[in-house]
């Protein structure tokens, strides 16, 4: 893993449709799903349990936690702020399946930027994807980022 010196981005430069930098996560494994599952304690069958996946749920194999994929999307967001802005409120649906041993990526687009009790303020359309390209998490968010100057 790499480490950058992450950049901040200001109030002033974004625009409605503008992408924010994507985030790539993986391949995800089945270690960092247990991991995971063990972190946020969640031990439903479906994310370890190849046979109770396929036989009791009905999936097509093991899923990656919904909840990972939340925190995938709160780096994304994370990241964006940069060191001077925050995440002010972020909400998110499953929508799709991951797998093991896939990369999830997170990507967001402005929405709407606009002023509020002194701070400044873009939300976001946010969303994951498997390496198809079909969005598997949606979401929304609000982050507050400094202004220049």
């Amino acid at each position: 893993m790499t480490t950058q010196t992450q950049q901040q981005v200001y109030w002033e430069d974004m625009q409605v449709g503008q992408e924010i930098p994507k985030l790539e996560k993986g391949p995800i494994t089945t270690q960092m799903m247990m991991r995971w599952g063990a972190a946020v304690g969640d031990y439903y069958q479906i994310h370890y349990d190849p046979n109770f996946a396929k036989e009791v749920a009905h999936l097509p194999g093991i899923i990656v936690h919904g909840t990972h994929k939340f925190g995938i999307l709160g780096q994304l967001l994370s990241n964006f702020a940069g060191p001077e802005g925050w995440v002010r409120k972020l909400a998110a649906s499953y929508r799709g399946m991951d797998f093991p041993n896939q990369v999830i990526t997170a990507r967001g687009v402005v929405t709407s930027k606009h002023e509020q009790d002194g701070q400044k303020l873009v939300e976001l359309e946010i969303w994951t994807e498997n390496p198809e390209g079909r969005k598997t998490t949606l979401g929304s968010a609000v982050v507050v980022l400094p202004a220049r100057g």
